[in-house]
């Protein structure tokens, strides 16, 4: 890691979405925050001060574009960058954890939109020069840009955690919960030093999921799905449910990205997943928190992805490291 080395050119601006993330950034990097004001108008739209000046500044927002309302962090993130483009900031960086609409990405039926590409041109028009994010749905969203895109993996900081446990690799097994996250699963069963396995199944509707088969031997071994989203957890219950049907000893599930809409949590609750490893790129509120939910932070990578950013080195190198 990079020794920390900030300086009066570069201010992190924080939205309404993630604060808390935004502050242990900025901690992280022996700040604070910029002083701004989100606001709202008696009628219901964004309003943005910023009450220092940034003429000239590197300027990092960060920014999720999640829930619990969706649309209001997106224009946050908008309005915030087009008062800063206004005001004279030099780069405007969007810090996005969780890149929100990225689930429409390409048109699977007549007459569908192409949301993750509506929101790359939002975003480049409002005036962000460059883009970090973690664990896109679907990596060629980086293609739908026209400036610089970061996409840091959350992959590695799950894979540290399960590491921790001091399992036998040989006792490991990595389990993609579909055939596209195929190349994921391979990523964090490489850092663990063990063999995958993946679920084969269907979605007859909508956050419906039902396993058809598993491709990989997954009997009498510790089995740790990933993904990139836990949103209503059907998917990852019943792939959980299915991995203790064909034999496996232990089942965890090593997500990115917590949505965690209803009924995630019963079925969390009730399920045979020991445990739910999630990051903190999406906020969770005391409503949405489980004893079986450990919940880890991503500030140190977005915080030495910023600081490299800003002091014009080479992000690819936080791969390696």
């Amino acid at each position: 890691m990079l020794e920390k080395k900030t300086d009066n050119n570069m201010i992190i601006f924080s939205g309404n979405a993630n604060p808390d993330l935004a502050r242990e950034i900025a901690a992280y990097l022996g700040t604070t925050l910029g002083d701004a004001v989100i606001n709202r108008f008696n009628n219901g739209e964004v309003q943005v001060m910023i009450n220092e000046s940034v003429r000239g500044k590197d300027i990092f927002i960060v920014q999720p574009t999640c829930g619990p309302i969706v649309n209001d962090n997106i224009m946050e993130l908008l309005i915030m960058a087009d008062a800063l483009k206004r005001a004279s900031a030099k780069h405007i960086t969007a810090v996005v954890p969780f890149y929100g609409y990225a689930r429409q990405d390409r048109k699977a039926r007549g007459r569908e939109p192409i949301t993750a590409k509506l929101m790359a041109d939002l975003m480049t028009c409002s005036g962000i020069t460059r883009v970090v994010t973690m664990d896109l749905h679907a990596a060629q969203i980086q293609g739908f840009f026209n400036i610089p895109v970061d996409h840091m993996p959350g992959g590695p900081i799950l894979a540290d955690y399960m590491k921790e446990k001091n399992f036998d690799h040989k006792d490991m097994i990595v389990v993609s919960p579909d055939l596209g996250g195929v190349s994921r699963a391979r990523a964090i069963a490489t850092i663990l030093n063990c063999g995958i396995a993946i679920i084969d199944k269907r979605r007859p509707e909508p956050g419906v999921a039902e396993v058809m088969n598993l491709i990989g031997d997954v009997q009498d071994k510790i089995a740790i799905m990933v993904d990139d989203i836990v949103d209503t957890a059907g998917s990852l219950t019943e792939g959980a449910k299915a991995l203790k049907k064909f034999g496996a000893k232990e089942v965890y599930a090593c997500v990115t990205h917590p949505i965690l809409t209803d009924p995630a949590l019963s079925r969390i609750a009730q399920s045979e997943i020991k445990e739910l490893v999630v990051t903190n790129t999406i906020p969770l509120p005391p409503n949405k928190k489980h004893p079986k939910i450990k919940v880890l932070s991503v500030a140190p990578i977005l915080a030495e992805t910023i600081l490299r950013i800003h002091n014009e080195l080479s992000v690819s190198q936080l791969f390696e490291d």
